[in-house]
């Protein structure tokens, strides 16, 4: 871990706290001084010299995948399409609707925008722990996998996901923070193992190691890897005993190791990570929306005595904010990174949706996330809703509340927020807890899936209260219920480990485990099927008014 880099760039981040005008002025002249000349901001009347107002007046908001046209000429060996620099990569992600994204990645904005915001992001994490910079073999990055496989454009240059990016391309020796420790490297020959084995092969090499924070990003990885370790734990123990990693020889045998891992998990009856690891202090994860409800229990698996740090938040368009204290879920907005515009988000977002500054923005409101950066976006809108919780300094601080997604039934608009804070309000009615959660909707019903962390039934009335918050949090949803136009939430209580079944069944199709997240709406009526396939409703949840 590279502490002076860290505490530098924290530093200058917190000294734009008290000036987010200037601050975020000086990212949008910086970024037509660099790209004016551009065939994308002359073909909408801009150059170099242009303000914010006509900026925002020439531009209509898009989405990523509407930027597709001037990709696709970039990535056919068109220079200054997009940006003044070739692009050297471009980042993927699947997005909300499953579509592949393909975001151009400079060297000017990894150096100026993306580094400096990771870095600045550990700050909190290396404060309580500053032993961590001594010790970098105590840190197991889930979340990075730099030498897993990726796919390549027309031309040559990576087309690979956040986690996958090798920072040397920008003469970086390594990646930010808590980059992976040497233990970490997946042995060569088996560079071309499967998501699944390689998510093995990872647990395995951590196995003999003394893990002391764990690096998640996406909650999901934090939730699914003890799943992982109560499945594949002999596994592992046959391994260390042998020395082999992934039946390769590769370290040297530990059956004292070994045997102390089969004690622990004879002793108990299942293995949690507390045992394999008595050290471990820390996990880094986003704790926000869906996460949020389940995250405390899961982090009983990892021990009583580690805590719990947000993750910096952002997405595969652009950062979006950096953690500077222990707040749970929220952080401030990251001003030097991207120009920000807001949009409310009681309406959909369009081309031409009226837009506030960072400046403007309200707390207790919930806006769609609109940026802008020297990387090659121009108001694009990410398809995330956000929550301004307060300020630091004069910066707000937000929280990511949902992807911005609605699911339409018996003329009801349901977004993930909604959805969110009812199952919230209804967990704290009932004392209910669970490990996950998703729904799916039908004709005239919404569905409920919930996996209970607590054994036993959901507590009685859980339906009902679930109900009624819903009436609370979806426009329109009360009075359709009352004019019978929509009938009573249904719940579904899952078998507990249905949705780390579901991760499991993902990674194994070939998916990247950095890519498997929460979903609130199920995007495919077979996830839906296989989550529910071992349901057990009781009458009171079906009968309920």
């Amino acid at each position: 871990m590279r502490t002076e880099r860290i505490l530098t760039e924290h530093r200058r981040f917190l000294a734009t706290l008290d000036h987010p005008e200037q601050t975020q002025q000086t990212v949008l002249a910086e970024l037509l001084a660099a790209n004016g000349a551009t065939s994308y901001l002359r073909e909408h009347g801009l150059n170099e010299h242009s303000g914010a107002e006509e900026f925002r007046k020439a531009l209509p908001i898009r989405t990523q995948n509407a930027f597709g046209p001037w990709i696709e000429r970039a990535m056919a060996g068109e220079d200054g399409v997009l940006t003044a620099e070739r692009p050297v990569a471009y980042f993927s992600s699947s997005g909300s609707t499953g579509q592949e994204k393909r975001i151009p990645v400079t060297p000017t904005y990894m150096k100026r925008c993306f580094l400096p915001f990771y870095h600045a992001s550990f700050a909190v994490l290396l404060g309580a722990f500053p032993d961590l910079a001594a010790d970098p073999g105590g840190v197991l990055n889930l979340w990075r996998d730099p030498t897993s496989p990726h796919a390549r454009t027309a031309d040559g240059r990576p087309h690979l996901g956040l986690s996958q990016i090798d920072y040397r391309l920008f003469g970086e020796a390594g990646g930010p923070g808590p980059d992976g420790a040497a233990w970490a490297t997946i042995p060569e020959q088996l560079s071309d193992a499967d998501p699944w084995e390689r998510a093995y092969l990872q647990l395995r090499l951590a196995a003999e190691q003394d893990i002391k924070v764990l690096i998640g990003v996406n909650p999901a990885l934090i939730a699914g890897l003890p799943y992982q370790l109560a499945a594949q734990w002999p596994r592992i123990v046959e391994e260390i005993a042998r020395g082999t990693v992934g039946g390769v020889p590769h370290t040297t045998p530990d059956p004292r190791r070994a045997e102390q891992i089969e004690r622990r998990a004879d002793e108990y009856g299942v293995l949690h990570p507390y045992h394999l690891w008595p050290n471990l202090r820390a996990a880094v994860a986003w704790n926000s929306a869906l996460a949020s409800l389940y995250l405390p229990r899961v982090r009983e698996r990892y021990g009583p005595g580690v805590r719990l740090f947000a993750a910096p938040i952002g997405s595969s368009e652009g950062p979006v904010a950096v953690p500077v204290d222990n707040h749970p879920n929220a952080a401030p907005l990251y001003l030097p990174g991207c120009y920000f515009e807001f949009a409310d988000a009681a309406e959909p977002i369009r081309e031409d949706s009226p837009t506030v500054t960072a400046a403007e923005l309200e707390p207790g409101r919930d806006y769609h996330l609109v940026l802008s950066h020297i990387g090659g976006l121009y108001r694009c809108a990410v398809n995330d809703v956000v929550h301004v919780v307060d300020h630091v300094g004069r910066t707000p601080r937000i929280a990511y509340t949902g992807r911005d997604v609605l699911r339409t039934v018996g003329g009801v608009d349901l977004t993930e927020r909604a959805v969110v804070r009812a199952l919230a309000g209804a967990l704290a009615d009932t004392g209910a807890e669970l490990r996950n959660a998703t729904v799916e909707t039908g004709t005239d019903r919404f569905h409920a899936a919930i996996a209970s962390a607590l054994p036993g039934p959901l507590p009685a009335g859980f339906a009902t209260a679930l109900d009624k918050r819903l009436g609370e949090t979806a426009g329109g949803y009360r009075a359709a219920r009352d004019a019978g136009a929509l009938a009573p939430v249904e719940v579904l209580q899952v078998h507990q480990d249905a949705f780390q079944r579901e991760w499991e069944h993902a990674i194994r199709a070939g998916r990247r485990r950095t890519r498997v997240k929460d979903r609130i709406f199920q995007p495919a009526p077979d996830s839906w099927a296989r989550i529910t396939a071992d349901e057990r409703t009781t009458a009171d949840e079906r009968a309920h008014a």
